[in-house]
């Protein structure tokens, strides 16, 4: 019979060559209909990845072919899944709106929080002012995160506030929504995890705000909504009520100081908007700057026996709210504690201290070659730079011309992070070091007995008894370092994990 008669092959490739015209003919459509659903879903706020949908439909599909095909159509299906949710996610498109955002953490914190929720796109955007409306308004963005100088330039260009955004009259977070822009303040949340997790005693306390931008409004309102006492918020011009000057005359009481402004803030570091040693009550001191993750305004602070709180934990909970406003769905608290946690432990330096001979340079070896992180030591950088020997240095104009080049060849690594740096016995003897390595580092104390220190080939250790030099430095050791260790009948490997486990838990 006619039915019975097996297809020659070129019979057999007519009939695929059909067959693979119509597949084609039906996989654009398919993704036709792919980009309405994500189109659809973002208008209304909903999730666009879920998963049980998809395995009710592999399930029906399977279930309409013969036995023997089975298997081979669930595999087919999965994978035209995963490419509509690749090309669905391509149309995502999230991102950060300001000015010079290249020393920004928010793609990295954002690829984080996607394992925990579904994939997205999240980029930078890069506007001048005289751009931002076009941009806000016929830009391809489906939700943005907006940080200086636009946090309120951006609210003439929404069309709707939440009642957080219109409150603090400030928005850090735009998201498309039927064809409208709707403007939220997640700084809010962020901020008032970071308090709330520090145990700072903000009710009935005396605060300072140091600025006035959209940061600063966002973060007054959580004081406030804390139960503070009173929330002084303190501006260069005094257009708030209190200028810098008014602040140390009439508000040395204050119990909690938040720094809003960029000062201190990369690639600027290194200078403060105050100094909180001058404030005899004050007791919490927090910044949103992030990068570095301890400004000098906290290295200061924790100077003078304060407790002190980077921006790091503020950014990446406000991420995640801002994430759970784009995506449509919930992502866990601890999401955010462990994103906080891998990204300081990720870029912040360790940085050993201690007497000539303690071990510094040898437990920094071992410590790059565990975590593998680039080591520098300070007395090579320094040899390195001066093309000549620390005695030779000494020799020509004593400690204070070392000390003047080993200040300069530290400085030029507080911009570094995620590296191992072993520092000179006396670092500790110039103040401006501690600044220039405590703003992204962990500092490591080592200490070793006296008696048991080598003075070969070190000038000072030489022409000093180890007992003075000990004696002058072993409080500033003390009052640096982060962590103390004892290396004393110690292998380099205990040494070394000792410390990495202290810095790196998780590592």
């Amino acid at each position: 019979m006619e039915s019975d008669r097996r297809l020659t092959l070129e019979e057999a490739r007519q009939v695929i060559n059909e067959q693979d015209r119509i597949i084609a003919e039906a996989f654009e459509k398919r993704m036709a209909a792919a980009r309405e659903v994500v189109r659809n879903k973002m208008e209304q706020g909903l999730p666009v990845y879920v998963p049980e949908r998809e395995e009710e439909i592999l399930s029906r599909i399977t279930s309409g072919v013969t036995e023997e095909l089975s298997d081979y159509a669930a595999e087919v299906f999965r994978k035209l899944m995963e490419v509509s949710r690749n090309y669905q996610n391509s149309l995502r498109n999230f991102g950060l709106l300001g000015r010079n955002l290249s020393h920004s953490f928010s793609p990295e914190i954002h690829r984080m929080l996607a394992e925990y929720s579904e994939p997205y796109n999240y980029g930078i955007f890069e506007v001048e002012p005289e751009n931002l409306e076009d941009f806000v308004r016929n830009g391809q963005w489906a939700g943005l995160n907006v940080t200086i100088p636009y946090k309120e330039s951006v609210i003439d260009f929404c069309d709707e506030l939440s009642p957080e955004a219109q409150r603090i009259g400030a928005v850090n977070t735009l998201v498309r929504r039927n064809g409208r822009i709707l403007g939220y303040n997640t700084d809010y949340d962020g901020f008032r995890t970071t308090v709330e997790q520090s145990g700072a005693p903000v009710s009935g306390a005396k605060c300072l705000v140091l600025g006035s931008g959209g940061a600063s409004k966002a973060v007054a309102c959580v004081l406030e909504d804390l139960g503070a006492s009173q929330v002084v918020v303190v501006s260069r011009d005094g257009k708030t009520g209190c200028d810098y000057q008014q602040m140390k005359m009439y508000h040395q009481d204050a119990v909690i100081m938040v720094n809003t402004t960029p000062v201190g803030m990369y690639p600027n570091t290194g200078v403060s908007a105050a100094y909180p040693g001058a404030f005899w009550k004050l007791e919490y001191v927090f910044d949103v700057v992030y990068n570095p993750l301890r400004t000098n305004f906290l290295c200061q602070a924790r100077k003078s026996g304060m407790e002190g709180f980077g921006g790091l934990k503020m950014l990446v909970g406000q991420a995640k709210a801002s994430a759970q406003l784009f995506l449509g769905c919930e992502i866990p608290d601890e999401a955010a504690e462990k994103i906080e946690k891998k990204l300081a432990a990720e870029k912040e330096n360790i940085v050993l201290i201690g007497m000539p001979g303690c071990g510094k340079s040898s437990i920094g070896r071992k410590l790059a070659e565990l975590t593998g992180r680039r080591f520098v030591d300070v007395d090579e950088l320094i040899v390195q730079r001066e093309c000549r020997s620390i005695p030779s240095i000494f020799e020509e104009g004593g400690e204070d011309l070392f000390r003047r080049i080993e200040m300069e060849a530290v400085d030029t690594l507080k911009h570094e992070t995620g590296i191992i740096i072993a520092c000179g016995g006396g670092v500790v003897t110039r103040e401006e070091n501690y600044y220039s390595l405590a703003e992204n580092g962990r500092l490591v104390f080592i200490n070793r007995d006296l008696n048991v220190l080598p003075v070969e080939g070190r000038p000072l250790s030489q022409s000093n008894p180890l007992e003075r030099l000990y004696a002058q430095r072993l409080p500033l050791y003390r009052s640096w370092c982060d962590a103390e260790v004892e290396n004393n009948g110690k292998t380099l490997e205990e040494a070394a994990e000792e410390i990495r486990a202290y810095i790196l838990p998780s590592a």
